[in-house]
């Protein structure tokens, strides 16, 4: 029960600077409704074919592309985690953390925690946001409760995997270049925006073993099919898998990276 305390301290002062920065929480409003009000919108004329239709799924784009902007809103969040590990060093909080009687792997964890919060705050603004644009939820209220849960856990991927490089990377400016030329790879060789079938075979092959990937499809299997179990199953235990995976391997590397 310590543990969780310590966890849940360090969560709850991320959580307390997320909500004090306005600026944050206005760009958190605005990106998905550029992302679906404009490119949703602009390649909505692809589904007047019927093989487009086939090919997604559905016969709204906006619908396909909404579970992509969900894990891309939580793809940025988390990978961005990793900045407050680099901050608080920067400052000299980190020193006072390490030097309180709380767990070391208690901080990491703290953080993934908070990181999955806000990404679920963010994915309940998307999916309002969506269903404004005049997306169905094919699951329902109990769906979006679903898709919530697996955007948190996939949150705790990407910032389990920032908080790991910002333990051994010391400056701000290396992760941030590193979090960059990471992000938009891993985000476009997935079928986040664009089925499998679309793509030339060796980007398909990529999209496949793409984590990107796995927690994508159970998502949009909610949005757009039903509650298909079998077709989500994969997806939700290998997402579940990685969570479990990052969190040990940031707290391993932040204990060895603050040994005294």
């Amino acid at each position: 029960m310590t543990f969780l305390a310590d966890v849940w301290y360090v969560a709850w002062r991320e959580l307390v600077k997320f909500f004090r920065a306005r600026v944050r929480l206005a760009v958190t409003l605005v990106q998905p409704v550029l992302w679906l009000g404009l490119m949703g919108n602009m390649m909505q004329g692809l589904t007047a074919n019927p093989y487009i239709q086939q090919l997604l799924g559905t016969g709204s784009y906006l619908a396909f592309m909404t579970p992509g902007i969900v894990l891309m809103t939580v793809l940025f969040g988390g990978v961005f985690s990793g900045m407050s590990i680099v901050w608080d060093r920067r400052i000299g909080y980190l020193e006072k953390l390490l030097a309180a009687p709380i767990s070391r792997g208690a901080i990491p964890l703290g953080k993934m925690l908070a990181a999955a919060v806000q990404g679920g705050i963010q994915v309940l603004i998307i999916v309002l946001i969506a269903t404004g644009f005049g997306v169905r939820f094919a699951t329902g209220p109990g769906g979006v409760v679903v898709i919530l849960l697996i955007a948190m856990v996939f949150s705790m991927i990407l910032s389990g995997i920032s908080l790991t490089l910002s333990a051994i990377l010391k400056t701000q400016e290396t992760l941030m270049a590193v979090v960059n030329f990471l992000t938009l790879p891993v985000m476009f060789t997935s079928n986040a925006l664009f089925p499998n079938e679309a793509m030339p075979a060796w980007l398909a092959a990529i999209a496949r073993v793409n984590p990107v990937t796995h927690a994508v499809t159970p998502i949009r299997e909610l949005v757009i099919v039903g509650w298909n179990w079998g077709g989500m199953a994969s997806g939700i235990g290998i997402t579940v898998g990685l969570a479990a995976l990052a969190a040990l391997v940031a707290q391993w590397t932040f204990r060895r990276a603050t040994v005294e």
